[in-house]
């Protein structure tokens, strides 16, 4: 095992709330991200990005982490991490780095989709039903599809499940239809995700 000692640009280093000197998210997310494929490295570098995107505002709201502005100025500081430390190959991860997905579950879904050359959806778009504001994991518009990625702790409230039904049903009276996949299909059988995707985009 060979080890390489540099020392850190000063940029790449922040403190802690507890004053403890510490690499800056976008360097800790180049860092991590580094030489992992698409998903595991979209894993790291969403995340990475939608805490820049937090901090960048006082008060943060959803609309923040679609901000193209923000979103922007995150990919930057990302992309400038890896260049220091010559991690090259992370650009084209970075190019599809998107903070305004919510978990580490849908950024895996996302690169696996990428990998399998099904469309682009929007990630968490706004849409209107009569029981408020639906944004969905993932939305093909063209062909009216959410893809929904659950987790265990989404259904822990059982008022939760009663609203995410009225919504759904709402939507599919809009004419939208549904797919959905489980977290833990995403990380044991990425194949059978992508089938089951690809079949209801009619691909």
């Amino acid at each position: 095992m060979v080890h390489h000692l540099a020392r850190l640009p000063l940029s790449h280093i922040t403190r802690d709330e507890s004053g403890y000197r510490v690499t800056t998210l976008a360097r800790t997310g180049a860092d991590l991200a580094a030489g992992r494929a698409l998903p595991e490295a979209l894993v790291l570098l969403d995340a990475a990005a939608r805490q820049m995107c937090a901090s960048m505002v006082a008060h943060v709201r959803r609309g923040d982490y679609v901000n193209a502005q923000l979103v922007r100025a995150a990919r930057e500081l990302l992309s400038e991490a890896a260049t220091v430390r010559r991690a090259i190959s992370l650009k084209s991860a970075i190019s599809l780095t998107e903070p305004s997905r919510e978990s580490a579950a849908e950024s895996l879904s996302a690169g696996h989709f990428e990998i399998a050359g099904l469309p682009i959806p929007l990630f968490q778009h706004p849409i209107r039903t009569p029981y408020g504001t639906y944004y969905p994991d993932f939305y093909w518009p063209e062909q009216r599809l959410i893809g929904e990625c659950d987790g265990a702790v989404k259904y822990e409230n059982p008022d939760a499940i009663v609203l995410e039904k009225r919504r759904e049903q709402a939507l599919r009276d809009q004419g939208e239809r549904f797919v959905r996949w489980m977290a833990l299909d995403i990380m044991l059988s990425p194949a059978m995700v992508v089938g089951r995707v690809a079949c209801a985009l009619g691909l």
